[in-house]
């Protein structure tokens, strides 16, 4: 019996392959568990990048709030990549929808927290990061004070 967990977090191609084995030896129940692994592990990671990309985005408006002296055309693009990334990663798997952003979303901003303090060699100026903020608000370096600032 292969150990289908160890294998799907190690490589999804291997476990698509070993279940192509199992499928061809006839062995249906096998390949059964090694597809609902293969389906956990592949959730789990793509989970994940979401948190990621969330954090990222985090981390560029965090910066923006924080040192407003410093916002540049990179951190305006930063933050629309990190938008376009969310919306493929959701449009490539629809049941990463906004509940599971919520469920992400303190985890996300811990993180984008530290790596923003890191980055900025100070504390935050940001203890809380609503919605709008993140997915809604326009940024840009045109002079239009509200733009650049966000929601308080």
């Amino acid at each position: 019996m292969t150990a289908w967990q160890d294998l799907a977090a190690e490589s999804p191609y291997k476990t698509a392959v070993s279940i192509k084995q199992a499928l061809d030896l006839g062995q249906v129940v096998e390949a059964s568990s090694g597809l609902t692994e293969l389906i956990d592990a592949l959730s789990r990671s793509e989970r994940r990048a979401l948190k990621s990309q969330l954090a990222r985005l985090m981390l560029h408006v965090i910066k923006w709030r924080t040192q407003p002296q410093r916002r540049s055309r990179s951190w305006v693009a930063s933050i629309g990549n990190g938008r376009d990334e969310i919306t493929d990663i959701r449009e490539e798997t629809p049941s990463l929808n906004e509940t599971v952003i919520a469920d992400l979303w303190d985890k996300a901003f811990v993180i984008a927290t530290r790596e923003a303090e890191a980055e900025m060699g100070c504390a935050s100026a940001v203890t809380k990061l609503y919605w709008k903020e993140v997915f809604e608000e326009v940024y840009r370096l045109d002079g239009n004070r509200d733009a650049q600032d966000g929601a308080d």
